[in-house]
């Protein structure tokens, strides 16, 4: 009996010991790493394969035929690069505007003498919930004339309240109010505090900013399928997007047009993965340049507040 209570004892604090838990976390994390890294490699390794391979499902871990035609054609096509330079534009640009428009927005709220702060929380807040919806705002886009422009695809998504929150906590807690009154002893206006105080320390918050509303502003294609008509200032993913979503064959077409659609789908084939590696460079490539601060700025408010 007493060998038994032991015995169960022992199974008890094996099955409760923080090494079993790391096992299996490591396992689980392990596995819902595979599930989501794999379709990113599948992608990579189909854009330098064969696309008759690709599209026999002969292609599953590693390249076959190897090919290079996708990326000569994406290189070579020029509404694919005049996408991508319009979606370079509107990220630099509209990243630019967020950040103009966000950090004083959020400098000021954060702000204890602001009069009013609570009701102008509580204003910013409602429109997280509730909106005028897709016909008002298209009304209101062509009422100002940015219909068909540039400025429809930085203008209208000037700042999003979630992160203007972000940065107003931040601010909270990471720039003392006795910094603010020592420097109006000295004659330090509220503008120059902002800009020489405040900003150099705020330099994770921003680059938190700085990827969020980057990827946002390259990933975005609605604004664009909405708001623009010409081919010219369409961003790169209206050209992915046109790829991406070419029907799957009739179930009741002939042979002929079968080998039509056969063929067809083996141009786009070529190009389609090829289009979605050299669509995810800039992105990939913006991470290690602010990797320095994200980590500290996404664990803002985990702490304090």
């Amino acid at each position: 009996m007493r060998n038994t209570a032991t015995l169960g004892r022992r199974r008890f604090r094996f099955f409760s010991s923080d090494r079993t838990f790391d096992i299996i976390n490591t396992i689980l994390l392990v596995f819902v790493l595979l599930i989501v890294a794999y379709p990113l490699y599948y992608i990579l390794i189909a854009s330098f394969s064969d696309p008759y391979m690709v599209l026999s499902g002969q292609v599953t871990l590693l390249p076959q035929g190897f090919h290079l035609g996708g990326y000569q054609r994406v290189f070579n096509n020029p509404d694919i690069l005049r996408g991508y330079w319009n979606s370079i534009m509107y990220t630099t640009v509209g990243t630019m505007i967020n950040l103009a428009v966000t950090l004083p927005a959020a400098y000021a709220m954060s702000r204890a003498d602001l009069r009013g702060r609570s009701g102008l929380t509580l204003f910013f807040a409602f429109t997280m919930f509730f909106g005028g919806g897709l016909i008002p705002t298209f009304l209101v886009v062509r009422q100002l004339g940015l219909l068909n422009t540039f400025w429809v695809m930085v203008i209208p998504n000037a700042m999003s309240v979630w992160n203007m929150l972000i940065c107003r906590n931040f601010f909270q807690h990471n720039i003392p109010s006795d910094l603010l009154e020592v420097s109006q002893i000295d004659g330090c206006t509220n503008r120059k505090f902002f800009l020489l105080v405040v900003l150099p320390l705020s330099k994770a918050v921003i680059a938190v900013m700085v990827l969020f509303y980057a990827v946002g502003h390259w990933n975005s294609f609605f604004n664009a399928l909405i708001y623009l008509r010409d081919d010219d200032r369409m961003p790169l993913q209206m050209v992915l997007r046109r790829l991406l979503v070419l029907g799957e064959p009739d179930i009741n077409m002939g042979a002929e047009m079968m080998e039509d659609w056969f063929r067809m789908q083996m141009e786009v084939e070529i190009v389609k993965y090829a289009l979605v590696v050299v669509a995810s460079v800039p992105v990939l490539a913006l991470y290690p340049l602010v990797q320095k601060h994200f980590v500290q700025g996404v664990m803002i408010g985990s702490i304090k507040g």
